[in-house]
């Protein structure tokens, strides 16, 4: 593993810990076997309810051997695998397999986020949850405006974040019905401070 891969976890750790407060509102809330897309440094692990039997996360960046991960995944209260995949690929696993699938701040650095809504939608079971927070476009016009202008620098510095996507619409275009949806300004730039936290569901 180069050096790249080595510090990019730990790097990855120390700014998402920025975001903990708001993780117990929308991991909690998952039950049964779960999938988690973007499952990073497993900073959610603690937050997940007794109702979680088993959990899969999946991330492209390697983890193990980093040991804040390795302990994070050893005192969790259920069994953990992770699996090192893309996501907006085809994914391992049959249809219908999971009951739940959560994202935390992931669709926006997702290549083509709609593919990998479609796959999450593909292993839920019918009547699954798909539970969510993720940062996006804003509702305020000129907030907008400037994350369209800031975005393609963004990007570029930011290994592939994008702070303008339409979070809900782009759940609803994959198939998904949104139960619930809270969109609100959290602390930091607005341009990338806009929240959209929510379940959606499997019909």
């Amino acid at each position: 593993m180069g050096l790249r891969e080595q510090l990019k976890p730990r790097i990855q750790d120390f700014a998402m810990r920025f975001m903990d407060e708001l993780r117990p509102a929308t991991v909690a809330a998952a039950a049964g076997s779960v999938l988690e897309v973007g499952f990073g440094t497993a900073r959610n692990l603690e937050h997940y309810g007794s109702g979680v039997e088993r959990l899969t996360g999946l991330d492209p960046m390697p983890t193990q051997g980093v040991g804040v991960v390795d302990d994070r995944i050893a005192r969790a209260h259920f069994p953990v695998e992770r699996t090192v995949l893309r996501a907006d690929g085809e994914l391992p696993f049959d249809a219908g397999r999971f009951d739940c699938v959560v994202t935390t701040w992931t669709l926006c650095s997702i290549p083509e986020p709609e593919k990998a809504l479609a796959e999450m939608r593909r292993v839920l079971k019918p009547g699954g949850r798909y539970l969510f927070i993720e940062h996006g476009r804003s509702s305020r016009p000129s907030t907008a405006r400037w994350q369209d202008r800031l975005n393609p620098i963004w990007r570029r510095v930011m290994d592939g974040c994008n702070m303008n996507r339409p979070i809900d619409e782009i759940v609803a275009a994959a198939g998904f019905t949104l139960a619930s949806l809270d969109r609100f300004q959290h602390k930091g730039p607005a341009v990338l401070a806009h929240m959209y936290r929510g379940i959606a569901v499997r019909e």
